[in-house]
């Protein structure tokens, strides 16, 4: 059962001024992708890139990696102050960050309508700074893009969804869409986790909504 018993530092917004300083050094990034054998720095010529919060990101990584047209996935922290967070101080609630997939794709592949369908209906975007029972910034729904038609194909699927949901009596969208910040790699325990360990922890759970059908 969800407990209303919180640190509330994890469910409240530090500003630049107040968030963990971090350091400059850069988290190593080791081994190729496990599921794709791929680099996980890329390059990726030609590709697109855009990044999701849905809650734990292990869960999320893998609804992405397994789509016709994604090249690579990655976890990690954006949306935050904290340079080059580290897992414990981002679940501390004092750097900001939320906990993201970025999605490499295909554009000729893969369209931003099917990656939008993925990230609605997968997840419930009404809750704040919590998803279930992960409680914290951290576990905020967000959509970070990196072009216009990116932020317009997120607006207008947020328009359509939230319509889905008020007919099925669920409360207004929280999703934030910003422009992407600076990515930091997670620890590589983190990436392709539920590939690693596929009866691992996943706490996405969606409202049973489709994005494209009629409410």
């Amino acid at each position: 059962m969800f407990s209303s018993f919180v640190d509330p530092r994890k469910t409240t917004m530090p500003t630049a001024e107040t968030a963990l300083p971090g350091r400059s050094q850069a988290m190593a990034v080791t081994g190729p992708h496990a599921v794709f054998g791929t680099p996980l720095t890329g390059p990726w010529p030609g590709a697109g890139q855009i990044q999701f919060g849905m809650g734990c990101f292990w869960g999320a990584e893998r609804k992405f990696w397994s789509l016709d047209g994604v090249l690579s996935t990655a976890v990690g922290y954006a949306a935050g102050f904290t340079l080059n967070p580290t897992y414990e101080e981002v679940c501390s609630g004092q750097t900001g960050h939320n906990e993201v997939v970025r999605v490499i794709f295909d554009p000729a592949v893969l369209s931003l309508e099917i990656m939008m369908a993925t990230f609605w209906e997968n997840h419930n975007p009404t809750q704040g700074m919590r998803q279930g029972n992960d409680v914290g910034t951290q576990y905020r729904s967000g959509i970070y893009i990196y072009s216009p038609d990116q932020q317009a194909a997120a607006e207008a699927s947020m328009i359509d969804f939230q319509a889905r949901l008020s007919a099925a009596n669920f409360g207004p969208i929280t999703t934030e869409i910003c422009e992407s910040s600076p990515f930091y790699f997670a620890e590589t325990g983190h990436q392709q986790y539920l590939h690693k360990n596929p009866n691992g922890y996943c706490g996405l759970s969606g409202c049973n909504i489709t994005l494209y059908e009629k409410p």
